[in-house]
């Protein structure tokens, strides 16, 4: 019998690598940009067409490669970051793999520009799919110009899988700011299709945080430095006013790269407990100083998630860090000394003879009376029919959509009701005691109701008194442009800007909360839909227009607010789902009960 093992072929291996390291077009944009970075590049271009999907093109101005290092960087785990394996210990650049570019070569068309400034002439290398197709020397710029068009052109499944160009470009600005907020200092730009999406000259890193999500962040950043010896930490946190439900900016840094790290996003949310409402989130960008022998980044291709020694010790590092920040925002005081010009209002005395001012009226009397009672209209029987649209209809599918609840579940529900916590309605109901998440309850009425409205076309505009901007960044304006029309329809009127946007109306009817969350709420709503199809998105509109409007956590409420909460949930097509997908309620029934105290 034959031998059956064999090493595969480069080209196929190349393909087997590109699955985990280029995911998406965003994957090359980061690669190609993190290795610029590395080469001490000043000025960094982007541009992408079709989202990625046709052309990606990274332009820089760095040290730049041989014509032998430009044919042998595209060779698997061929790298100029490490020589040994103790060098992983000792990491302090972005890549070191040695995957990226072959990996990038194997699944699309790239062609190379690149010159050292020490060269007269550089070099032009063509590949496509693994094959090289020509090398030869050209007139460039010193630096390196990657061309990578056609992504995928010989993997089909997964092009077809692509999501849609708003879906992918979002992803491509998100790897792109990931880059730029940790370096500052570089000039960076983004083009797409031809449009300048970013435009980052070199500055301080508050600036640049500035510059790419819109002048507003300025005014809701507070401070953080703390230096020990087991790691240095700084950035910003924002204020407790800054927070949102959904879609706030929060980014962790480690030595210069982007990691997830759930641990430590759970420390800076503890620094804000019972100050922001629960649930919500607030933006932050922290960065981390740590020994390179300290922690383990090789542990994915793609370098985001990162191991340290001492995560216990830094947990508490950083929480404290938060608290000293926000509490030092809190607790300063507002000391006034300028009192020129300003009236002497006089101490009030106890002993004094001040009387209190009486005032004069008639209980007895009645504006109503002597009025004429001639113009006044009876109203007609059977009004009803005078105005049908205007009648409410009580057609009910039912009390509950979902199976597994009985229909008389309402029957001798209590008239009283009580709030634990500022988050439960516990009402007592036929079969037990129910309990009640009020957010989640009064997002699916508002949710539904909302939905009605929209189908059937009764959204008005409320127009504000005063036109309100809105700071956007470069992700947040591509997602604006795809569901413009869909906002417009809900009764949203805003102007786009150079900035941002100009809200000038927002849908009635949705009182109690700030336009400009509003807006920012339906936005990050809208980032996360995946498929853009119509009947989708508005629903996803909706949901977050009843996200921002729902009842928070912590509100208190009187037994009528709290009857009029229940009564609407009951009324609802479904009240055991929220439309987020999160459980509303729960009966504990009275064997339980009887069972638990016996």
């Amino acid at each position: 019998m034959s031998d059956i093992i064999q090493l595969l072929p480069d080209s196929v291996a190349n393909q087997i690598a590109a699955g985990e390291v280029i995911q998406r077009p965003a994957s090359v944009v980061k690669e190609l940009v993190e290795n610029a970075v590395d080469a001490g590049a000043k000025h960094i271009h982007v541009s992408v067409v079709d989202a990625g999907r046709t052309t990606i093109q990274v332009v820089d101005d760095g040290t730049g490669m041989s014509a032998t290092d430009a044919r042998l960087a595209f060779e698997r785990h061929a790298t100029s970051k490490i020589r040994h394996a103790d060098d992983l210990f000792d990491l302090r650049t972005m890549g070191f793999r040695g995957e990226a570019l072959p990996s990038i070569a194997a699944v699309a068309q790239v062609e190379l520009r690149t010159r050292r400034g020490e060269d007269e002439l550089g070099t032009l290398l063509n590949i496509s799919g693994s094959r090289f197709l020509s090398q030869e020397p050209v007139a460039c710029q010193q630096g390196c110009n990657f061309k990578v068009e056609n992504l995928f052109f010989n993997v089909p499944a997964r092009r077809k899988f692509l999501k849609s160009n708003a879906t992918e470009l979002g992803n491509v600005l998100a790897a792109f700011e990931r880059i730029v907020l940790v370096n500052p200092d570089i000039t960076f730009s983004l083009q797409s299709n031809g449009t300048e999406l970013m435009s980052l000259p070199a500055t301080g890193l508050r600036q640049r945080i500035v510059d790419v999500f819109g002048k507003r962040m300025n005014q809701d950043l507070l401070p953080v430095e703390v230096e020990t010896g087991l790691c240095r930490i700084y950035g910003y946190v924002g204020k407790p006013e800054a927070s949102r439900k959904k879609g706030a900016q929060q980014f962790f840094f480690v030595n210069g790269r982007f990691m997830r790290h759930a641990y430590f996003n759970k420390a800076v949310q503890s620094a804000f407990e019972r100050i922001v409402a629960q649930g919500e989130q607030v933006p932050y960008f922290i960065y981390f100083e740590v020994a390179p022998a300290d922690i383990d980044v090789n542990i994915h291709p793609t370098k985001t998630e990162i191991k340290f020694e001492n995560e216990q010790s830094i947990w508490q590092i950083l929480t404290a860090a938060i608290r000293d920040a926000v509490g030092r925002f809190n607790e300063v005081p507002t000391i006034d000394f300028d009192t020129v010009g300003r009236p002497d209002i006089p101490v009030y005395l106890e002993k004094g003879d001040a009387k209190i001012p009486k005032t004069n009226y008639n209980p007895g009397y009645n504006p109503f009376d002597g009025c004429p009672t001639q113009n006044k209209q009876k109203v007609p029987e059977q009004w009803e029919q005078l105005f049908p649209d205007m009648v409410e209809r009580n057609e009910e599918p039912g009390l509950f959509g979902q199976v597994g609840v009985d229909d008389n579940i309402i029957d001798d529900k209590s008239t009283d009701h009580y709030q634990y916590k500022g988050r439960y309605v516990m009402t007592a109901v036929k079969s037990g005691l129910m309990v009640i998440d009020q957010h989640r309850a009064h997002l699916r009425i508002l949710f539904e109701e909302y939905l009605k409205r929209t189908q059937h076309h009764h959204w008005t505009t409320q127009r504000l008194l005063f036109p309100e901007e809105l700071s956007l960044s470069a992700s947040d304006k591509v997602g604006l442009q795809t569901v413009a029309k869909e906002l417009r329809n809900l009764g949203f009127d805003f102007d786009d800007t150079d900035e941002g946007m100009v809200l000038r109306g927002i849908p009635a009817g949705i009182d109690d909360v700030a336009p400009t969350k509003l807006m920012a709420d339906v936005l990050a709503q809208a980032a996360s839909l995946e498929q853009r199809a119509t009947d989708k998105m508005t629903e996803t509109l909706v949901l977050g227009m009843a996200r921002s409007a729902a009842i928070p956590y912590g509100q208190v409420l009187s037994n009528e607010e709290m009857d009029h909460l229940v009564n609407g949930l009951f009324r609802c097509s479904d009240v055991n789902i929220a439309p987020d997908g999160h459980r509303i309620h729960f009966i504990l029934q009275q064997q339980e009960i009887e069972k638990m105290l016996g």
